[in-house]
């Protein structure tokens, strides 16, 4: 989620049978004061306590404590595009806020930290909405083509209020490889003003490749693997001249040693 940058005017977008998912409503979530910082929350995240932190325009950023159990159902429930109702133990207010940021463990994919970002419903932000691809194309279906998705997120602009938790878009109307989704054909609300340019390819379908076609790419590939293997060797024969370069010198010092020595 990012919080600045200039917006760009929405559009009317023509209707092609792509759908807006329902807005959520606000959920809330539990927050306690945290004082432990650095390697010392580590013992307490195998607790299922996980660190987070609040920030915003005019308030003091505040670190926290979250169940993690909790952040994962709400995840799987409406998203991360969703204002939440943040009660932090001991504040008399509640903030409103959407998560900005999840860091997870590259092994175990378990959750590490939570960043909140506190929201003003009177003040645009500007996201990213997940688009979730839906139907099946003609042209995959029936003509064996390759769907090509050239957009996976769509940076918006809006009202906490407005926020949409995702967008659909249908590729049913792909039923010939000419036929393309641009983003000027997703169904938006016009209180949403889209970041990029409305031309934007959301999806298409390539035609298969022929038989030629395959095996020239796979002539290619041996071609490089060929390439790869001789640089291969004549760094192998290098460090091998290198290797009996430092053993002839080696040689020669027994004999300076003795003619030392006479």
């Amino acid at each position: 989620m990012r919080n600045s940058g200039r917006a760009r005017p929405h559009r009317c977008a023509k209707r092609c049978g792509r759908v807006e998912r329902k807005k959520m409503d606000k959920v809330k979530i539990k927050a306690k004061k945290r004082d432990v910082l650095g390697k010392k929350t580590n013992k307490f995240r195998k607790e299922g306590t996980v660190p987070a932190v609040v920030y915003g325009k005019k308030i003091k950023s505040q670190s926290l404590w979250v169940n993690e159990l909790d952040i994962e159902k709400l995840l799987k429930k409406v998203g991360e595009n969703t204002i939440l109702d943040l009660e932090v133990e001991g504040e008399k207010e509640n903030l409103n806020v959407i998560i900005n940021e999840l860091q997870r463990s590259p092994v175990r994919d378990n959750l590490l930290h939570v960043d909140f970002f506190r929201v003003k419903m009177d003040e645009k932000i500007e996201t990213e909405v997940e688009l979730i691809f839906v139907g099946e194309s003609p042209a995959v279906k029936e003509n064996g083509g390759i769907l090509v998705k050239s957009l996976n997120e769509l940076p918006i602009k809006c009202l906490p209020g407005d926020l949409p938790g995702e967008l659909e878009v249908d590729i049913s109307s792909l039923r010939t490889f000419e036929d393309r989704i641009s983003v000027s054909d997703l169904k938006l609300s016009d209180k949403i003003e889209i970041m990029i340019d409305l031309e934007t390819m959301v999806a298409a379908v390539d035609e298969p490749r022929s038989q030629e076609e395959l095996e020239s790419l796979e002539e290619k590939v041996e071609e490089d693997v060929t390439k790869v293997e001789g640089v291969e060797k004549e760094g192998d024969e290098e460090e091998g001249d290198e290797k009996n370069e430092k053993g002839e010198k080696k040689e020669e010092k027994p004999e300076k040693k003795e003619e030392e020595k006479k």
